[in-house]
């Protein structure tokens, strides 16, 4: 069997248009809202390593189970995504993480934005009271998995419900009101953060992703070493090609909404 041809990977791509800002003040908390396990370490991974390096707490709040994250027809997807959630929890401590980790467990691929769900996600915002939330760039032009358009909604309306009091009055937390938005796989980045010294916690933190080495890291099944050792190339030179783009030696890109 032919070792698996490697797929782009996810992640921001080098700025067309002017980097108008670079690396935002540390925050005390942030909280990556994503569609599945694995999406905030391969889009922000680095970011949130260098934040908790310097204090940050990182918290996670996963909106789908993952099931659907394998090729194989005959995959136990129950097992999968219990799988995927010990995965995540793993991840999120490589990455440094000292804060929540919160799985929302919406089926893989249905995710909707919903009222219902809007409610849960403003309820974790609220919760946690992060500075910063990363979340997923709805407005992606023609990107095909329906999840990661609905939890950048999601992540959008929840950061507006979670600042009114008038939203969801039965929560039993306060109202929160977020700092800045830092939206990757974005249509428009305009901003970088200068990750030079993280990109291997964030090889760490995606290579405990094993479930997905197959699907989404094109890593064969009894490797020796070397798909794995390819992978950690393939990012460190996407990172380093995103920091060339403002002069530092690995980046990873965003959208910075900070007039919130």
């Amino acid at each position: 069997m032919s070792p698996p041809t490697p797929s782009p990977l996810p992640g921001g791509e080098v700025p067309a248009g002017p980097v108008t800002s670079t690396d935002l003040p540390v925050p005390s908390s942030a909280l990556a809202i994503v569609a599945h396990p694995d999406d905030a370490e391969f889009h922000c991974g680095a970011t949130l390593a260098k934040w908790a390096a310097h204090g940050c707490v990182l918290n996670h709040l996963v909106l789908t189970d993952g099931a659907k994250g394998t090729w194989d027809p005959d995959a136990d997807v129950d097992e999968l995504a219990q799988e995927r959630t010990r995965e995540q929890m793993e991840a999120a401590s490589l990455l440094g993480s000292n804060g929540k980790v919160v799985m929302l467990g919406h089926v893989d691929g249905e995710l909707q934005p919903s009222l219902h769900v809007r409610d849960q996600v403003a309820y974790w915002i609220r919760a946690i009271q992060p500075d910063v939330v990363l979340a997923h760039d709805p407005w992606k032009r023609y990107r095909l998995h329906p999840d990661h358009r609905n939890a950048g909604w999601l992540a959008l309306d929840g950061v507006v419900a979670a600042r009114d009091p008038h939203f969801f009055r039965h929560h039993d937390v306060d109202v929160h009101r977020t700092e800045a938005i830092l939206l990757f796989e974005a249509d428009e980045p305009d901003h970088v953060e200068d990750v030079a010294g993280f990109v291997d916690a964030k090889v760490r933190a995606l290579l405990a992703h094993r479930s997905q080495y197959v699907t989404t890291h094109g890593i064969p099944p009894g490797d020796d070493g070397t798909a794995a050792e390819a992978f950690r190339q393939r990012v460190m030179a996407q990172a380093a090609t995103i920091g060339s783009r403002t002069g530092v030696a690995a980046g990873e890109v965003f959208k910075a909404l900070t007039e919130l």
